[in-house]
């Protein structure tokens, strides 16, 4: 399962045999069921996760008790609820596994010491953190300027397995839309 996440951060980054050891030695191989609750909201998020295979997603509940999915993610990339696990905060979010999933996951304080040892990963970790806010700005951006048939087309063209994989619940909430509405487009757009 390393074998991923070293290519993914070796491949920007000339990494020494040391530092290799130290992401092994760093990151569990952990393996958890479709539908597993593997961080709860309420709780500070205890790891980070590399998406090695399968698909998870960061949701919350709201004032109504209707689960609003957030952030959807696919193989290979970091996933958690990012602001409060680098800050150590309570979180409002919940991750899910809405496949199996095979992931690899550091703890704050783990991922901390390997940062402090490893200057390739202190640098991965800036290019990851700088990748996530710019994910962030262009989501943000195409919830606003884009109607909701074009954010399905852009998601289809840019992760076509969040397609394939995830059910049109989650996906629609994802795209700020209820699901009627998004099979409405998806029969649009098949005809």
């Amino acid at each position: 399962m390393h074998a991923k996440l070293l290519e993914y951060i070796c491949s920007d980054h000339d990494c020494t045999p040391g530092e290799r050891e130290a992401v092994i030695r760093y990151f569990e191989p952990v393996v958890f069921s479709k539908n597993t609750l593997i961080e709860g909201a309420g709780k500070v998020p205890q790891y980070l996760y590399y998406i090695v295979s399968g698909y998870l997603r960061l949701f919350y509940t709201d004032q109504n008790g209707n689960e609003v999915t957030t952030h959807i993610n696919c193989p290979p990339g970091f996933f958690t609820s990012y602001p409060e696990f680098i800050n150590s905060k309570v979180s409002e979010n919940n991750v899910e596994c809405i496949t199996d999933c095979e992931l690899l996951r550091i703890s704050k304080v783990d991922l901390d010491l390997l940062i402090h040892e490893s200057q390739a990963m202190k640098d991965f970790s800036i290019s990851v953190f700088q990748q996530s806010i710019a994910y962030n700005e262009n989501r943000s951006k195409a919830l606003s300027v884009l109607n909701a048939g074009q954010r399905y087309l852009k998601l289809m063209e840019e992760y076509p397995g969040i397609i394939q994989n995830v059910p049109i619940q989650h996906i629609a909430s994802f795209l700020g839309m209820k699901p009627e509405s998004l099979s409405r487009i998806r029969r649009k757009i098949i005809n």
